[in-house]
C-alpha cells in the first residue's frame, strides 16, 4: 500500500481585530489617495462666468428665485 503523507497544518485565519486594521488601512489609504487626486488634478471646466459662486448652503441647482 502507499504511504501518505501528513496534511498540512492549517493556515491561522485572520482574525477580527487583523480585519479591523487592514479596513481602517485602506480607508485612510483611499482617503489619502482622493486628497492627492483632488489636489493635482485640474476641474474639466471652469465656474460659469454668469453664476455667482455657490456658497455651500445646499441649495439646489434647480431651485429658483420666487420673485417675491
Amino acid at each position: 500500500m502507499a504511504r501518505h503523507r501528513r496534511p498540512r497544518p492549517a493556515s491561522p485565519r485572520p482574525t477580527a481585530r487583523t480585519r479591523a486594521q487592514l479596513a481602517a488601512a485602506l480607508v485612510g489609504a483611499s482617503a489619502l489617495a482622493a486628497t492627492i487626486l483632488s489636489a493635482t488634478v485640474a476641474p474639466a471646466a471652469p465656474a460659469a462666468p454668469d453664476r455667482a459662486p455657490s456658497a455651500g448652503t445646499g441649495t439646489s441647482d434647480v431651485a429658483q428665485d420666487s420673485g417675491d
